[in-house]
C-alpha cells in the first residue's frame, strides 16, 4: 500500500510541477506579450513623432511661402499707391486749370444747325 502511496504521491507531485510549469510558461507568455505591445506602442508613437515633425516642416514651408506672396503682394500695393499718388500730384494742378478754363471761358457761338427765319 505504500508503493500505491508513494505512486499517487509521485503522480501528484508530477502534476504539481507541470501546473506550476503552465503557470510560469503562461507568466512567460503575458510578460511577452505585455513587452511587445510596449514596443509596438513606441515604435508608433516615434512613427507618430516623425510624421508630426514632416507635417509641421510641410506646412511652415507652405505658409511660409503664402506670407512671402501675401507680403510681396502688398507692398507691391502699396507701391502702386504711391504711383498714383504722385500722379494725382503731378496733375492735379494742370487738370483743374483746364476744367476752369473750358467751363470759364465761354464764347458765345450760333450753332451752325440754327437757321435764321423772316
Amino acid at each position: 500500500m505504500t508503493s500505491q502511496s508513494q505512486g499517487i504521491h509521485q503522480l501528484l507531485q508530477a502534476e504539481k510541477r507541470a501546473k506550476d510549469k503552465l503557470e510560469e510558461a503562461k507568466k512567460r507568455k503575458g510578460k511577452r506579450l505585455k513587452q511587445a505591445k510596449e514596443e509596438a506602442k513606441a515604435e508608433i508613437d516615434q512613427y507618430r513623432m516623425e510624421r508630426e515633425k514632416e507635417f509641421r516642416l510641410r506646412q511652415s514651408k507652405i505658409m511660409g511661402s503664402q506670407s512671402s506672396v501675401s507680403d510681396e503682394i502688398e507692398e507691391q500695393t502699396l507701391e502702386k499707391i504711391q504711383e498714383l499718388n504722385r500722379s494725382y500730384n503731378k496733375y492735379m494742378e494742370s487738370v483743374i486749370k483746364q476744367l476752369l478754363s473750358i467751363v470759364c471761358d465761354m464764347k458765345p457761338e450760333i450753332h451752325i444747325n440754327y437757321r435764321v427765319t423772316n
